[in-house]
């Protein structure tokens, strides 16, 4: 069977969406259309099952587009755009697939709804959850019964407890996990495979910090925070996106005062990181992912308007540029699949 898998750019100046296909064994790109959409579009999420792709759109009216994805092609049907509660900065399905987990920067709340059977986002939410300032991500764990915000102005992760039946969120009891500094700007998180580690990025002083996750009850305790900004940098950090590969072994982080993406290597018992180096990047790299396999990173450049590509080295984590690809305007949004 031939692998096909496809990487989906969203474009906040172009309002679009690329959809590309990726070549497995080169990395390489190949346009299969651009798809249009409403608004601004910024975040975006695939449901776990790889059928649906949702936009959100970040202009009035606030809303999310709902795409069903060709299981052959990967190309996009839209099939609805709806009303959202807030103008949403991160969305991101739970991990059945049956909800949709929004969380607002500018409105300081989460939000959740529910997600029908023909694969659109509904428009009335199960529940709107005001949170401390500036939610800038949202995220339910692996066994899909806590869900995590960051936020930024709060200085903490939100820690919630979900009822996966009913969509339903409730404060932990702490309610949230203090940032590793004053004024970190916690941001963007990622799950380690294995449940057992969480790793925030913080946008205001460019550290990654790494949080022991509770597996009983959800709470987090800080393990660990390293420089995530190259050394020297005297601009503001901005640090923006975070994301592991599928084995665990490495994660990645952009911080886009200085346009560059630092790797840190994990320690499979602790979790604990090490840095390995940091590689110049596209301008203002607000969004990049890596593929299923975990062999090819691709990042983009929300002011140079193009995306580069790299290898990943499988055994030391290293980046190795690739190609570099003009991408429309603003792209921002990175979401990669393997076609089911």
């Amino acid at each position: 069977m031939t692998l096909r898998t496809i990487v989906y750019v969203s474009h906040a100046d172009g309002r679009e969406v690329f959809v590309m296909k990726m070549d497995p064994e080169t990395g390489d790109l190949a346009l299969l259309e651009k798809v249009p959409v409403t608004g601004v579009a910024m975040p975006m999420a695939v449901s776990p099952d790889r059928r649906y792709l949702f936009v959100g759109l970040r202009s009035e009216p606030y809303s999310v587009a709902s795409f069903r994805i060709d299981p052959s092609s990967g190309r996009l049907s839209p099939i609805a755009t709806t009303a959202l509660p807030d103008n949403f900065a991160y969305i991101a399905t739970d991990r059945a697939g049956r909800f949709l987990l929004g969380a607002s920067y500018s409105g300081n709340k989460v939000a959740v709804n529910p997600i029908g059977p023909h694969g659109y986002v509904q428009e009335r939410p199960v529940q709107v959850f005001g949170s401390p300032p500036n939610a800038h991500c949202i995220l339910a764990d692996p066994s899909n019964r806590f869900v995590y915000a960051p936020c930024l102005g709060g200085n903490v992760i939100l820690q919630l407890k979900f009822d996966a039946a009913t969509g339903i969120v409730v404060p932990n009891d702490p309610h949230a996990a203090p940032a590793a500094a004053p004024g970190a700007g916690p941001r963007h998180i990622a799950f380690h495979p294995n449940n057992a580690f969480l790793y925030l990025l913080n946008e205001l002083d460019g550290t990654a910090s790494m949080y022991a996750a509770d597996a009983t009850s959800g709470i987090l305790s800080l393990r660990q925070t390293l420089d995530a900004k190259p050394p020297g940098l005297t601009e503001k950090p901005s640090a923006a996106d975070v994301h592991i590969t599928p084995n665990g072994r490495f994660l990645y982080g952009t911080v886009r005062g200085s346009n560059t993406i630092a790797g840190f290597a994990v320690d499979p018992l602790t979790g604990l990181l090490t840095l390995i180096d940091h590689w110049p990047t596209e301008g203002h790299p607000r969004g990049f992912n890596i593929c299923p396999r975990g062999r090819f990173l691709y990042a983009v450049g929300l002011t140079s308007h193009h995306l580069q590509s790299y290898r990943i080295d499988a055994d030391s984590g290293k980046l190795t540029p690739l190609k570099r690809l003009a991408m429309g305007q603003g792209p921002n949004w990175v979401e990669i699949l393997d076609l089911p």
